[in-house]
């Protein structure tokens, strides 16, 4: 019998490991009995989780899976999201606690108490009903990180409309299709938005996607650029409205009414790898009570106590998830930041950590790695001491970067939770848990008390300690899609059909097990290359990469070989300060990887670039690095947040590189 061929290969080894402080775990909101409780009695873990928010009605049944792969979560049960995140507290004497601390790009301020925010959401919901929109309408929102981004959010739930929200950044025509797709009745915006220092337009770009949009009624617009458009802001009459003109007039009274625990709370498009993107549709009480009970455990968060950062957008679902829903569930504090690292300076970041005295912070690998490329002496600038938890998100965190980020912003002595997750899944699945794990430098670890996830082969049986293959969900969990918008099929076919035998969810990510048994995420598995037989992560590859000192990222594709079936390309950012380029140096770079991984991982070619293709998450589009490491005409680059990136690499590979 042939032995069949690993779905990957497991190249990489890590033995550093973190335990968490004797102090840090003693006042842990998580404790190493809760995989046991989630494990014994799924359904009595998570009634109890729900127990966290406000139900205006009980649930009958905690989760009915009779119609897989359609969930419905606390069957029954009645709750309204926005008094859970912002009314509940106020009533219970909080509402002098600030929601948020708003720092605007140009350096303008605004602190948000939950008094505030509940007169600021309510005078919205007002806003909302008095434009003709009520429970079931969607409003399509593309705000930047304005305060009234998240307002509009939650004046949504509050109404019982679904929000849609579309990245600030995207193109006018990435807004049409999922307006169009939706059926908006709504749409908010802005006037214009400030980016790296200038004021660009907005409402003009939303005015091109509209044009002949026959679901939108209304246009609600707030004002933020003002004067410094050089610009007019072009109106329809009859359809445009300004926010502050409406909103501000609306009565501060709005009684909040309980709906289903599975009425739809907003659809999230995710684009597709072919095609129209998709619209995952999230509902409410599932939802919010993942969000909520992640937020609580994996970032350990105190109410009252700490002041919580997220950096991402709220167009992406870790916006959703852990700037709006689960940290004011929760009653948190957070900064919200409007603008770009490093505007006006590369401190930027760490200023705000300062001044705020943030002592949580969640941000992405790829934010991670062009810090270690502007180098250590910056953020040593300033005092971070507040700073008790670090969390990752987006994409597998390469260990020396992991490593780095202890280091120079944890001061070796935060915890670090390395998050995975998607918009699909609604909330965090496989994380540590600050305050009982033992974490190691690039691994997500275990699935969340109450998640079950696992590593199988091709035929989707699980796969052995020191195996590779595919990162399935064989239980459902509260905050999972409901489908995707109108096209039931998609769902079933997208996430459903590779694994229908078993009955598991897989959404496209290779991981594997290390000695000990915990989670590597390995990325996509689109992006698994075919080295003489062996199946190559490119994440392991470019952490090889990652760890020799003068690299701060890498991204690695495989790219088609006559010998080989597919050749190692790698294209490398130097650290700041690092001297290189040369053929001694990427001799030196081919060789590192050999030594770290074996010869079978050495690469074909390595070419140094200023800078990587990514999209405006972060991700690194390895498609387009394909394209040039191939030599064909580069791809579409309209979801890249740079597109002269690819004029740079192209230009630099003209001019050499190393066989």
């Amino acid at each position: 019998m042939t032995e069949q061929s690993p779905a990957l290969d497991n190249l990489l080894t890590e033995s550093r490991t973190f335990p968490p402080s004797e102090d840090f775990a003693s006042r842990a909101n998580a404790t190493a009995d809760w995989y046991a409780k989630g494990d014994e009695d799924r359904d009595a873990f998570w009634a109890e989780q729900a127990h966290r928010l406000h139900w205006d009605t009980e649930w009958s049944q905690v989760v009915d899976w009779s119609d897989a792969p359609f969930a419905k979560w606390f069957v029954g049960g009645k709750l309204n999201v926005a008094y859970n995140c912002v009314d509940r507290h106020v009533e219970a004497g909080h509402g002098d606690q600030v929601a948020i601390h708003w720092v605007g790009e140009p350096g303008d301020t605004r602190d948000l108490t939950y008094a505030d925010l509940k007169r600021e959401v309510s005078k919205a919901a007002n806003a909302l009903l008095s434009l003709g929109v009520s429970a079931n309408d969607r409003v399509a929102i593309q705000l930047q990180m304005v305060p009234e981004a998240i307002v509009a959010m939650l004046a949504c739930a509050r109404i019982g409309a679904l929000h849609s929200v579309v990245f600030g950044g995207f193109s006018p025509s990435a807004l049409r299709q999922r307006v169009d797709d939706a059926e908006a009745k709504v749409v908010i915006t802005s006037d214009g938005q400030y980016r790296r220092g200038k004021a660009a337009p907005m409402k003009a770009n939303v005015d091109e996607a509209l044009e002949g949009a026959e679901s939108v009624e209304k246009v609600l617009v707030v004002r933020r650029t003002g004067d410094d458009l050089d610009a007019e802001v072009p109106w329809t009459e009859g359809r445009d409205v300004w926010w502050h003109e409406l909103v501000d007039g609306q009565s501060e009274e709005h009684t909040p009414e309980a709906f289903d625990s599975e009425h739809p709370l907003y659809i999230l498009y995710t684009s597709g790898t072919t095609g129209k993107p998709k619209g995952i549709l999230h509902t409410s009480g599932g939802y919010l009570t993942q969000a909520a009970y992640t937020h609580n455990a994996v970032f350990d968060h105190k109410p009252g106590e700490d002041v919580y950062w997220c950096t991402a957008d709220i167009g992406w679902v870790t916006g959703h998830s852990y700037i709006v829903y689960g940290p004011l569930a929760n009653r948190a504090t957070q900064v919200v930041y409007e603008g770009t690292p490093n505007t006006p300076h590369e401190g930027r970041h760490w200023e705000i950590v300062q001044k705020y005295k943030v002592s949580i912070y969640y941000t992405a690998p790829t934010l991670i790695r062009t810090f270690m490329k502007w180098g250590a002496d910056i953020p040593a600038k300033y005092d971070l001491s507040s700073l008790r938890v670090l969390g990752s998100v987006g994409e597998p965190i390469n260990p020396e970067a992991w490593m780095w980020y202890r280091e120079n912003i944890g001061a070796e002595r935060c915890p670090i939770v390395d998050t995975w997750w998607q918009t699909e899944t609604g909330a965090i699945m496989i994380s540590p848990l600050p305050g009982v794990t033992s974490t190691k430098p690039g691994s997500a670890q275990r699935p969340l008390p109450g998640i079950s996830a696992k590593v199988v082969d091709d035929k989707g049986d699980e796969v052995g300690k020191g195996g590779g293959g595919y990162l399935v969900l064989d239980k459902p969990w509260p905050a999972m899609l409901r489908g995707i918008w109108g096209d039931n099929e998609r769902y079933r076919d997208t996430y459903w059909s590779r694994f229908a035998d078993q009955g598991y969810y897989f959404a496209g990510d290779g991981a594997k097990y290390d000695a000990d048994g915990d989670v590597w995420l390995l990325g996509r598995v689109d992006d698994v290359m075919n080295i003489s037989g062996h199946r190559i992560s490119t994440t392991e590859v470019e952490s090889a990469l990652v760890s020799h000192p003068t690299v701060a990222e890498a991204a690695v594709v495989g790219a088609t070989d006559p010998t080989t079936g597919q050749g190692i390309v790698a294209f490398v950012i130097l650290r700041g300060g690092a001297e290189g380029g040369g053929d001694e140096a990427i001799q030196e770079l081919r060789n590192h990887v050999a030594k770290e991984i074996g010869p079978i991982a050495k690469p074909r070619q390595i070419m140094v670039v200023p800078e990587l293709p990514k999209t405006r998450s972060g991700k690194i589009m390895r498609r387009l690095l394909r394209d040039v490491a191939e030599n064909r005409e580069v791809g579409d680059v309209t979801t890249l947040a740079d597109s002269s990136v690819m004029d740079l690499i192209s230009s630099g590979l003209k001019t050499g590189g190393d066989e």
